[in-house]
């Protein structure tokens, strides 16, 4: 028979055991729901295939844990946890374990870029070096190569048109070539719906759209507008549109704001004082309003149109006379009110 001295030694040592392990399970606990307060604002980027130790020694060096082990035994409390990829912002102070807890839901960070109907690549570049994730030369340079939308329009001479304006999630470690891609990708989702029963050729339609986008911001006329310089090209005449004039001067790297006469007389193809029919490519990104007006002009008689004087809108004529006195008209106005 065993001893009770011996029962008691033994009990003795399991409590003690038991005491030792619940109070390392305690400090670990503590030790895990300690904050930690990152030394600023922290971005972590995470790769695909990234195993525990790696993320561990980033978060640690990066000063948003105390401890590497702190997150193994966050580990060892979750072990069939998946640590996801991606990008994962840090501002406030946090627990290991709130920490851990975020990288496996996969509480990835996205800011939000919004690029406005109407923006053509410069307007683009410009917005998103604003940023500081890209530079506007990168952007430039990038979206020059018309490769991605090569099935769609095989004639395109860059990007410019299918670059859709919406509202895109990116990351600090978002590329142009990134943007590029989810600003096409949203171009054939809303190309597709828009031309599901009538296909069309995209680069002539996409083309007349940014005409259109850049002519006009009231609603009710851009399917006139789109009517308009349909009628002009079926009878031969000159589009003299005014936003080709600058996206040549754009092309040229001559824009100073203005429009010069020097600019209207530019042999650019794109300028339509000076060359018949749509210009090679479109001029700006159009939404979808005015690509739908493109699909679906308005039919008309009109073949001119200039801005009322007190706006916004245009006046609508269908013979030069009519247009030549609607001119005139918007010439006194603007003489009378300045």
């Amino acid at each position: 028979m065993v001893k009770a001295s011996v029962v008691k030694k033994l009990a003795r040592t399991a409590l003690m055991l038991f005491a030792g392990a619940l109070i390392a399970g305690m400090v670990t606990l503590w030790s895990l729901a300690q904050l930690c307060q990152p030394p600023a604002e922290t971005f972590i980027r995470i790769e695909h295939g990234r195993g525990t130790a790696s993320i561990a020694r980033t978060l640690k060096n990066a000063g948003v844990i105390h401890y590497e082990w702190q997150i193994y035994a966050a580990r060892l409390l979750n072990p069939g946890a998946k640590l996801q990829a991606g990008e994962y912002r840090f501002a406030q102070p946090s627990s290991a374990l709130t920490v851990f807890d975020r990288i496996r839901r996969g509480d990835i960070y996205f800011f939000e870029f919004t690029v406005p109907e109407g923006s053509n690549r410069w307007d683009i570049a410009r917005l998103i070096e604003a940023t500081g994730v890209i530079s506007a030369a990168d952007f430039l340079k990038t979206s020059a190569a018309p490769a991605l939308i090569r099935d769609l329009a095989p004639n395109a001479p860059s990007l410019e048109g299918f670059l859709f304006p919406s509202t895109y999630r990116l990351t600090h470690s978002s590329t142009a070539a990134d943007l590029c891609r989810l600003m096409t990708a949203e171009f054939r989702r809303q190309w597709r719906r828009l031309t599901a029963e009538q296909p069309g050729e995209a680069l002539k339609t996409v083309t007349l759209a940014s005409l259109v986008e850049k002519e006009t911001g009231v609603a009710e006329e851009r399917k006139i507008v789109a009517g308009v310089f349909a009628n002009r090209i079926e009878k031969g005449m000159r589009l003299d549109c005014d936003p080709t004039t600058i996206y040549a001067a754009l092309l040229d790297n001559r824009y100073t704001g203005v429009i010069h006469k020097s600019d209207l007389l530019n042999q650019n193809p794109y300028n339509t004082y000076q060359n018949a029919g749509l210009p090679p490519g479109p001029i700006a990104n159009p939404g979808s309003a005015a690509l739908e007006a493109a699909i679906h002009p308005a039919e008309t008689d009109y073949l001119f149109f200039v801005a009322k004087a007190g706006g916004p809108g245009h006046v609508f004529s269908a013979t030069r006379a009519a247009h030549e006195k609607a001119v005139e008209a918007y010439r006194h106005a603007k003489h009378k009110a300045g």
